[in-house]
């Protein structure tokens, strides 16, 4: 099994990172994806540049420990996980999470676990830039939801 991470300013292409993790093993029957990008609009107000920070190091140690807990969950064959930071504006990409597996509900459901964990337990700092100003994004409510379902009962490997 391989967990790439990465943490980096530039974009990403995710077509060739799709294609290099095909290529790696014939055993993978489905592969998962899932991209972020950066929105104009969020909390009812227009969104010029997003910019966000992290702690180097301990960034990639949390998702690296977010990927080997969706090894643990799922059949998963592979993960890669490649999130921006810096300055980027509407459209960029943000987040490229891709999981391979040899079938496609182990795929989907670690994609999602990887993803729904990334928004709560990654140590990333974001600011907006709006109309009004600057301003930090605050955690939302959905998040904190969206990854405490996988702590209920029926969230585990073969549900």
């Amino acid at each position: 099994m391989v967990a790439i991470v990465r943490v980096q300013a530039e974009d990403f292409d995710a077509g060739l990172e799709i294609g290099r993790l095909r290529q790696a093993n014939a055993g993978i029957g489905a592969i998962a994806t899932f991209i972020g990008t950066v929105r104009d609009v969020n909390d009812g107000s227009g969104v010029s540049t997003l910019t966000l920070e992290h702690y180097p190091g301990m960034t990639e140690q949390a998702l690296d420990d977010i990927a080997a807990q969706a090894r643990r969950r799922w059949r998963v064959i592979d993960t890669v996980i490649v999130h921006r930071v810096g300055a980027m504006h509407p459209t960029d990409q943000i987040v490229l999470v891709i999981v391979s597996s040899a079938h496609r509900g182990d795929a989907f459901a670690a994609c999602e676990f990887i993803m729904d964990y990334l928004k709560t337990s990654a140590p990333f700092w974001k600011k907006e830039i709006t109309p009004q100003g600057a301003r930090w994004v605050e955690a939302r409510a959905s998040d904190d939801q969206a990854q405490a379902r996988w702590d209920s009962p029926g969230r585990h490997p073969g549900a």
